[in-house]
């Protein structure tokens, strides 16, 4: 299984003068891995497309890339099942060496600190971790259904603030706290 998340930057990194201009990749693949927050997510095995510029930087490569693909999850009120489509930004610097940032090595100090830099193996450079960061930033820890939700709200239970509809209702969920009043 071939992951689109992965690129080879052989060439785009010995390339040197006018060879060494951004270039434009769009690949099409199975996600290697689950993608998303525990209600909503990509699964393993659904489609992903990553639409990426990548930059020469001498020794390291910026990647500048859009990931979109079809999320799968249920609403967190209704539990009604849901796919909306994920459109992520993602833009990450990655080094072809360890001295690619500092210019000699790293410092042992720095191990750890979630500052490092990730790098390019084997001249393949990997943005799955970037894009797992990035959709457990943007993804709702609550989905819910886009145009509400089909339920109805339960009897007792007021929609808006504490007293402002009807007085003599008191929302069930409320009533154990008024022994604390």
């Amino acid at each position: 299984m071939t992951s689109p998340l992965k690129f080879d930057v052989g060439e785009l990194l010995n390339a040197q003068g006018a060879d060494a201009l951004p270039e434009q990749r769009t690949q099409t693949g199975p996600s290697p891995e689950r993608i998303g927050v525990e209600m909503i997510a990509i699964p393993q095995g659904e489609e992903l497309t990553v639409d990426a510029t990548l930059t020469p930087l001498g020794a390291g490569v910026l990647v500048d890339a859009n990931v979109s693909g079809q999320l799968t999850g249920e609403c967190a009120r209704c539990l009604k099942e849901l796919h909306p489509q994920l459109d992520l930004h993602v833009t990450q610097v990655f080094a072809a060496d360890e001295s690619f940032v500092s210019g000699d090595t790293p410092s042992d100090g720095d191990e750890g600190s979630g500052d490092e830099i990730p790098e390019i193996e084997d001249d393949e450079l990997d943005l799955l971790q970037a894009v797992i960061d990035e959709a457990g930033l943007n993804l709702p820890f609550a989905p819910v259904c886009e145009d509400g939700c089909e339920i109805d709200t339960p009897e007792g239970v007021t929609t808006g603030i504490s007293g402002e509809e009807d007085e003599e209702k008191v929302d069930p969920r409320w009533a154990g706290l008024e022994k604390f009043l």
